[in-house]
């Protein structure tokens, strides 16, 4: 018997934590598809996150973030990777309790500064004090990826495929969502 995903996985948690090379390695071992919230507004847009941030402003890519959620999360179960900013929408957390389960990939400070200095990728990090604005960041949004339903955590040591078998385990004690092979 295979993997029976009931529901789609949503990974949340901050930039840097690993939500994308997690999900991709989840997604295969589960055979469902893998899809990224970020990627999919860049393909609709037809233009880079830090441009619609620009151009348009944050609420706007807040508004369109959730739109692309709702219709990720109306679709087959998969493994879908967030933006960091997106579990922080009380309208974002109600669709995805209502559609998925919510899996936080917490990692600490520092890991996610050692994951994240060297890349110029990250809108919100575009300041003075760059280590600064994500220790604020990080203290503002961790209470909120708290209320997710599993929380998994991320350690400097772990390769991607023992952070993908740590999320699994915490999967396995949901067999609302995750059906385990016998």
């Amino acid at each position: 018997m295979a993997w029976k995903l009931k529901k789609t996985v949503v990974l949340v948690g901050m930039m840097g934590a690993g939500k994308t090379a997690v999900g991709k390695a989840l997604a295969a071992k589960l055979g469902v598809p893998f899809l990224d919230s970020d990627a999919e507004i860049v393909a609709a847009a037809n233009m880079e996150i830090a441009e619609i941030f620009s151009r348009d402003g944050e609420p706007f890519f807040r508004d369109k973030e959730s739109q692309v959620i709702e219709r990720l999360l109306s679709a087959e179960p998969c493994v879908l990777s967030t933006g960091g900013g997106a579990f922080l929408a009380e309208r974002n957390r109600a669709m995805i309790a209502d559609k998925g389960v919510a899996v936080c990939l917490n990692a600490d400070l520092q890991l996610l500064w050692n994951r994240v200095k060297h890349k110029d990728t990250r809108p919100l990090l575009r300041t003075e004090d760059p280590f600064a604005t994500l220790s604020e960041i990080y203290e503002t949004r961790a209470p909120i990826y708290a209320m997710a339903d599993l929380r998994v955590g991320v350690q400097p040591n772990y390769s991607i495929e023992m952070t993908r078998d740590k999320v699994v385990e915490a999967l396995g004690t949901r067999p609302d969502v995750l059906e385990v092979p016998k």
